[in-house]
């Protein structure tokens, strides 16, 4: 059997960092981080990005040395990704906040209001509504991120927390301090606009949980296999059929719902950028499908059926 010797550059420099002798030719790009982190400690898999060309795209970790274009003398390139953190952490820690900053203001602790307002609760029950309603939604997501997702990456940069974790929490605070606001107004055309909205937020809510458990059924635990995913026996699941992305279809309902129980301009702006966003990872995962699967569904649009 013959070995491969693998010599990996910096991608900036061009200088050599690492020589490896007699690699396996089945051996892994996760196998080779390794070895590379034996000789680099401060570089760990997770913080490593090995190309075939300088200015490409990073291996998978699962590439195998022998299927890669490469002579017996293989030269990869490296690129720090800098720190690492896990998605786990990441997620419990934005989705805490927006949790606990919300409670902060409807419970109008001191120093956010004026005093005569501390610990005062809101004549509104539709303002009791929408505490209940958000603090469900981040519980969910708390949940879900412990006992549901599964990722095919493990860890994103650290320096992502602060920027995810600005936008949660800026946005969870400015939402509630105008709905928990003692001159705060209910929806203008009252209890019938707050129970519709009621109605959209929670089935909206069960439809982004039942996507979220079909999509982790489709990887086994440990894998990074990549199916089509397709309506199951729950109802929920069926808009499959007309969108290659319905959790961000349902969370977009979710928020619609909010805006509509809740009428106020910060949570309408929430909603239009989560909209702007949702629709660009959208966009690239339906691109990724099509490219992926020659046999994946015409039908499908990227988050909203027929339009987008």
């Amino acid at each position: 059997m013959k070995h491969y010797e693998v010599e990996i550059l910096d991608a900036k420099t061009k200088d050599k960092l690492c020589f490896l002798d007699k690699v396996e030719p089945n051996a892994t790009i996760g196998e080779i981080k390794s070895m590379f982190h034996r000789s680099h400690p401060q570089w760990y898999p997770a913080r490593q990005s090995i190309r075939l060309d300088a200015k490409g795209k990073s291996l998978k970790d699962e590439d195998v040395l022998q299927n890669l274009p490469v002579g017996t003398t293989a030269t990869f390139y490296f690129r720090d990704l800098g720190a690492q953190i896990s998605w786990v952490t990441v997620f419990l820690t934005e989705y805490t906040g927006p949790l606990v900053i919300y409670l902060m203001f409807y419970f109008r602790v001191p120093f956010i209001y004026a005093s005569k307002y501390d610990f005062t609760t809101s004549k509104h029950w539709v303002v009791h509504l929408a505490c209940m309603c958000h603090s469900f939604h981040y519980c969910k997501r708390l949940l879900e991120t412990l006992f549901v997702h599964r990722f095919s990456h493990g860890t994103m940069p650290l320096r992502n927390i602060f920027k995810n974790c600005t936008y949660y929490w800026g946005f969870a605070a400015w939402m509630a301090y105008y709905i928990n606001h003692p001159l705060y107004t209910p929806p203008i055309y009252g209890e019938q606009q707050i129970k519709l909205a009621l109605i959209i937020f929670l089935f909206c809510q069960i439809g982004n949980f039942s996507i979220h458990i079909a999509l982790r059924n489709l990887r086994p635990p440990g894998s990074k296999t990549r199916k089509i995913p397709y309506p199951t026996k729950n109802p929920f699941t069926w808009i499959f059929l007309l969108v290659s992305c319905p959790n961000y279809t349902y969370e977009l309902g979710s928020w619609f719902a909010f805006t509509l129980m809740t009428q106020c301009l910060p949570v309408a702006f929430f909603t239009l950028v989560g909209f702007i966003q949702m629709t660009v990872w959208a966009k690239g995962k339906h691109r990724s499908y099509l490219k992926e699967f020659r046999d994946y569904p015409p039908l499908r649009s990227p988050i909203v059926p027929f339009i987008l």
